[in-house]
């Protein structure tokens, strides 16, 4: 896997904190909001790159589901 770019990003700070409280809501990183946003973008524009890799799956592993008795 390629090694992941780091940039600088300037953002208004009401910005910030509106993109921030939405990574919240859906258990993102405010980064990982950010990249996930440009990639919707990116999509929807017909511009996103065909050897774009999937974003990582980050937090907790779903559960494994429910052995069932006696099986």
């Amino acid at each position: 896997m390629a090694e992941r770019k780091k940039v600088l990003l300037r953002l208004d700070p009401a910005v910030h904190d509106a993109v921030a409280r939405w990574a919240n809501d859906e258990l993102r990183s405010t980064n990982a909001q950010i990249e996930f946003l440009l990639r919707r973008a990116l999509a929807e524009a017909g511009r996103l790159p065909s050897g774009t890799g999937e974003l990582p799956r980050r937090g907790r592993p779903p559960r494994d589901p429910p052995v069932p008795e006696g099986g």
